[in-house]
């Protein structure tokens, strides 16, 4: 077996290659414990305790520094589902959540500081884990490789990395709109048409008369917003400004801006409406819509509100809030192969957020993802993604999306992401077709769990309905 430094020239194998991984948060911890109960030696770097980024404040390995929260449980969530399935597929982080769980009402939350303590002893524990507490300024020359570093990667590894794919594969600020339940849009209301009707009626558009846009500025302006934090102060891009900015700039704004009304024609009027918020499809069947130019820092509580004072809005179904924050991702559907590797550098995956997910659990499954692909290559398979019907496969899936004109966007997992129920001549209610949709992912995933191993046989224990 190879140490961290030492690189093998026999053919990959489990008993002879050392993984490096870079970063021991959530995606690098649940990494290192996939490779190692499948008998893959891991060489974990962390910077913790030498040096923490402005967001950490405890020496722990997979620091929650945001909330406590894994949100909800339910499988008719499609957070809900992911969990589920890592759980099924053996997480560390999971069975950790489950095992330091705080009483939340239908959401897992767990108490921070046992839960750090637990993954913290867990990694330490495992006699094929080796933890070194370094930074990693530059790519390390180790292959394989896993970068797991985070939305706070360092300015210097951050550099390196963009030195080695193209600054344009790597962003570092994210802006991310709302996206909404496609049947909770009031069709009487919005009408389905691109602008100045160039290629098909792609989207759809949300239009305001002259009261209702001045009542939507006036709320938008009055809304509570999430205070940047001191290393997030405002490195906003011009041509993605959060809403409330570009209202503060002016009445007209908006108007000019993203709720431009320009070379669209209100059906039921037969005339341009004062200004129009338009929708566009966030998957290929169109089951959700993203909110375009409306990313935001209001407040969840606050968004429910005014985004529901759109015309056509009125009892939509948020799946996804808006939000604008400091984060370090890559361009995945340009720089990511199918196996989460590199392009640019063979041998180098990427996991977490920094693959360009979206909070705790979606970077667990990235981290478990990267890790059994990368393990069923060492064992000299063909890596076997889990199916697109699953929530796991929608990680995958979102990974590999990009549109056209925003680029790639990270996001947190929706039902947006796994392909919709084909149910010729039947409509089932939210609920119901939500859980027919878990319980389709839960079938087509046990073949895939059988593919990969099993490393932890208490783990398939069905989640509890709250």
């Amino acid at each position: 077996m190879t140490t961290g430094t030492e690189q093998s020239t026999e053919s990959p194998t489990a008993d002879v290659v050392t993984v490096t991984i870079v970063g021991a948060g959530l995606a690098g911890c649940e990494a290192a414990f996939q490779l190692a109960n499948r008998g893959v030696a891991v060489r974990l770097i962390e910077m913790k305790p030498q040096k923490r980024t402005p967001a950490q404040h405890s020496d722990h390995l997979a620091e929650l520094v945001c909330s406590n929260s894994l949100r909800g449980e339910a499988r008719t969530g499609a957070v809900g589902l992911l969990k589920e399935e890592l759980r099924l597929a053996g997480s560390l982080v999971m069975s950790t959540a489950l095992a330091t769980r705080v009483p939340a009402g239908g959401a897992l939350a767990v108490d921070r500081e046992r839960f750090g303590a637990q993954m913290t002893a867990a990694i330490h524990a495992h006699e094929r884990i080796e933890l070194v507490h370094d930074e990693a300024q530059v790519i390390p020359a180790q292959r394989p490789l896993i970068l797991a570093t985070g939305p706070l990667t360092s300015d210097a590894l951050a550099a390196a990395l963009a030195g080695a794919l193209g600054a344009e594969q790597l962003a570092y600020y994210d802006a991310i709109a709302p996206i909404v339940s496609a049947d909770t849009i009031d069709r009487s209301v919005v009408w389905p048409q691109s602008r100045y009707d160039k290629g098909g009626a792609d989207y759809l558009n949300c239009p305001f008369d002259e009261a209702q846009y001045a009542a939507f500025l006036q709320a938008v302006l009055e809304a509570d917003k999430v205070a940047p934090r001191a290393f997030e102060e405002a490195r906003y891009f011009e041509g993605c400004l959060p809403l409330e900015v570009m209202a503060e700039r002016g009445p007209d704004t908006l108007r000019y801006g993203p709720l431009k009304p320009v070379g669209l024609t209100d059906p039921r009027t037969g005339k341009r409406p004062h200004a129009v918020l338009q929708l566009r499809p966030e998957d290929a069947a169109a089951t959700a819509y993203n909110l375009v130019g409306c990313q935001t820092r209001m407040k969840q509580a606050e968004q429910r509100q005014v985004l529901r004072m759109i015309p056509g809005l009125e009892q939509v179904e948020l799946m996804r809030y808006g939000s604008v924050h400091r984060n370090t991702f890559i361009d995945a559907p340009a720089a990511l192969d199918p196996s989460m590797q590199l392009h640019a550098l063979p041998g180098v995956y990427v996991a977490g957020q920094l693959a360009g997910v979206e909070g705790y659990v979606e970077s667990t499954a990235a981290g478990l993802l990267c890790a059994v692909l990368l393990a069923q290559q060492l064992a000299g398979k063909a890596p076997v993604a889990p199916p697109p019907t699953t929530a796991l496969g929608g990680i995958l899936t979102q990974l590999s999306r990009v549109h056209p004109k925003l680029g790639y966007q990270p996001s947190n997992i929706t039902w947006a992401h796994v392909p919709p129920l084909d149910l010729p001549g039947r409509k089932l209610k939210k609920r119901a077709r939500y859980d027919k949709m878990a319980e389709r992912a839960l079938v087509d995933l046990a073949p895939w769990l059988g593919t990969i191993g099993h490393p932890n046989p208490t783990a398939a224990e069905p989640l509890q309905e709250p």
